[in-house]
């Protein structure tokens, strides 16, 4: 096994977060098997990785993957929850019915409670508000996290997903509920650059969010496995795209594949891998605290980990892949929370 990193930190929102951290969307559901869940997530920690992302709607079913980590912690990293940074989210469906997903207090309580009994925690370090809900007042919203932290039952507070000008409005409003957020967690990479448009006031989310001091924890940062090279000559039938996953087949047009695989070319002219790449760009921003990967295999987050120990890109590499850096319509979470 590759030893142990001294895997770099950036402190951001009170907390220090490490460079890469481990999110739990894929692969962590009834489908996989623990085994291979128990070696991905214990491979991770013994190489540095000690934030590990959840949400209630991860598996499927919902809750799976917190029941997998609640089972990690009792037995293999029993006695190490104090080195480690637990996250959860709560806005997507996770049961039926009209309390089973969006922003209300009843739900964002009532599913903070059902994380923390899978997880067997009494707090995690980060409850996210998961998406804004238009339904649903942000004072209501915001009051929940204000209130779940007042109890104890969470440490910091976050939002994922939440436009440059809904972030804005989170910020108001959290100061007069006397609520410090402390993170955003919004999607980012070379194929998705939403972040970088600006809102009302001429500011982007990550100007917004290094201004109010948060944390940005940028999710999807290989692009759902675009940037990935499993595409790059069609579409495995074990992939996700393959599979009916989040990664729709109708995105892997002959434009999009043309940017990736100008995008391949350039990292191997620079001695990396495309997800080497893609994570560097991504880092390569200050505003950027942390890029959460979601691996499938210990090899696969090995790469991704290389990424860190490689030289910052430089200028002649990143002039060549700002003509290949373009959106290319894959940000399903912009129509289903606050692009409005």
């Amino acid at each position: 096994m590759p030893a142990a990193l001294d895997l770099p930190h950036r402190r951001a929102g009170g907390l220090s977060w490490p460079v890469v951290s481990l999110g739990l969307w894929q692969n962590f559901g009834a489908a996989t098997a623990f085994d291979q869940q128990r070696r991905l997530v214990l491979h991770a920690v013994d190489r540095g990785v000690v934030h590990l992302d959840l949400a209630n709607n991860y598996g499927p079913p919902p809750f799976a993957a917190e029941e997998s980590v609640g089972r990690l912690l009792a037995r293999d990293l029993r006695g190490r929850r104090d080195e480690l940074l637990i996250t959860t989210k709560a806005g997507y469906r996770a049961w039926p019915g009209p309390y089973g997903e969006h922003g209300s207090a009843k739900y964002l309580r009532a599913s903070l409670d059902e994380s923390l009994r899978r997880l067997g925690l009494d707090a995690v370090d980060v409850f996210y508000s998961h998406r804004f809900d238009p339904s649903t007042p942000l004072a209501e919203t915001l009051g929940a996290l204000e209130r779940a932290v007042r109890s104890g039952k969470a440490r910091y507070a976050g939002i994922s997903s939440y436009s440059a000008d809904r972030t804005v409005e989170a910020l108001h409003v959290a100061r007069e509920l006397g609520l410090p957020l402390t993170v955003h967690q919004p999607a980012y990479s070379l194929l998705n650059r939403w972040v970088e448009q600006p809102g009302t006031d001429g500011r982007s989310l990550l100007d917004v969010a290094h201004d109010a001091g948060l944390a940005v924890v940028a999710f999807s940062p290989l692009a759902q496995g675009m940037l990935s090279t499993r595409y790059l000559h069609g579409v495995p039938a074990d992939s996700r795209a393959g599979r009916g996953g989040p990664l729709r087949p109708e995105w892997l047009t002959d434009e999009a594949l043309g940017h990736v695989r100008a995008l391949d070319a350039i990292a191997r002219q620079g001695g990396r891998t495309l997800p080497q790449l893609a994570l560097a760009w991504v880092l390569r921003d200050a505003r950027i605290t942390s890029v959460l990967v979601g691996a499938r295999t210990v090899e696969q987050l090995d790469e991704n980990l290389a990424a860190v120990s490689q030289p910052p890109l430089s200028e002649q590499e990143l002039a060549a892949i700002e003509p290949h850096a373009v959106d290319v319509g894959i940000n399903l979470w912009g129509s289903r929370s606050s692009d409005r």
